[in-house]
């Protein structure tokens, strides 16, 4: 148990150790029991954290404005194109002064090649934690949430397998932040993890190329594939999401031809029955049904979908109880 995180930005995980991060996890399964059995837990009182979007929300937006409440505090929520952020405000400033105003910072820009740099300028001005609500290059709340599904479902997730997949979606060019974080975090806990991709989807070089030292570290494995079906064989987790082939293009119409090429990467039954026996689908939502996965999949028994939304609060109360206190 760790205490000496209070003051802590979070906006890449791979900046913790993994001590930290067991601390983060034992006190989210802490609050989450607590939730369970209605005990309070107002360890925020008077505490107010700013939450700045430059990108929509469902789920971030209501799992972080719960959390605080049940922590006793206050959730502030600021939209970028309604104030004057959208007219001049900096980094700098807002860093600034948000951190004079608030006892914490949540972003959410996941404009490509911006949104990393921008919550890094704020967090070096503001003397409060910054806290990534999802980025360009990093979704760290979402990682986190979805490594409390796997050892909810399978207790110590060493060596187990997961698979994360490209699928297909052709709403937009959804940010890889994801499967990043995902590869990055999965393989420090000892699990294998195979990351399948049509070729034109690949992620930063360097995310995969820590994700491979990390798995080295931990006497994991980390294999890259562009085949499917193989990724799936034997697989216990099923992450399967639509990202955008940004390191090809970056280019709307030009993304939505690479997606359409490949239409027939939905997560099916036929698939699942390649996997593991107890294997789970797991996907952040929302998704896109019947073209990422189908509804059988999606609302049958190997889905941990509302199991993963869920923990997204109880992983955050953690972060936020153990850097804002």
């Amino acid at each position: 148990m760790q205490t000496n995180l209070r003051g802590r930005d979070v906006i890449d995980f791979s900046e913790w150790t993994r001590q930290e991060i067991d601390t983060v996890l034992d006190v989210a399964f802490e609050l989450k029991r607590d939730r369970a059995l209605g005990r309070p837990h107002p360890l925020l009182r008077d505490k107010v954290l700013a939450m700045l979007f430059f990108f929509s929300s469902t789920r971030t937006r209501a799992s972080f404005e719960a959390g605080m409440a049940q922590l006793g505090g206050h959730a502030q929520f600021i939209e970028s194109r309604t104030t004057q952020i959208a007219h001049g405000d900096t980094a700098k400033e807002i860093g600034e002064i948000l951190g004079r105003y608030n006892d914490g910072i949540a972003i959410r820009n996941v404009d490509w090649l911006v949104g990393n740099k921008y919550l890094r300028d704020v967090a070096a001005a503001s003397r409060v934690p910054v806290l990534n609500m999802q980025c360009d290059v990093f979704h760290p709340h979402q990682a986190l949430a979805d490594l409390m599904t796997i050892i909810e479902r399978f207790g110590d997730p060493r060596g187990r397998t997961a698979t994360i997949s490209w699928a297909c979606a052709a709403s937009y060019q959804k940010p890889i932040s994801v499967p990043q974080s995902l590869a990055l975090l999965l393989p420090r806990f000892g699990m294998n993890v195979r990351l399948v991709h049509p070729p034109e989807f690949s992620l930063l070089p360097e995310i995969v190329e820590q994700a491979e030292s990390e798995a080295r570290r931990a006497h994991a494995s980390f294999e890259v594939s562009h085949d499917f079906d193989a990724g799936m064989r034997g697989t216990d987790v099923i992450y399967a999401k639509s990202w955008g082939a940004l390191r090809t293009t970056t280019d709307e119409a030009e993304g939505a031809k690479l997606i359409a090429k490949y239409s027939d990467w939905i997560t099916d039954s036929r698939r699942v029955g390649l996997a593991s026996e107890e294997a789970i689908f797991m996907h952040p939502l929302p998704a896109d049904r019947n073209v990422e996965v189908t509804d059988e999949v999606i609302d049958g028994p190997h889905s941990v979908v509302y199991d993963q939304a869920e923990n997204r609060l109880h992983g955050q109360k953690a972060v936020m109880a153990l850097t804002m206190g």
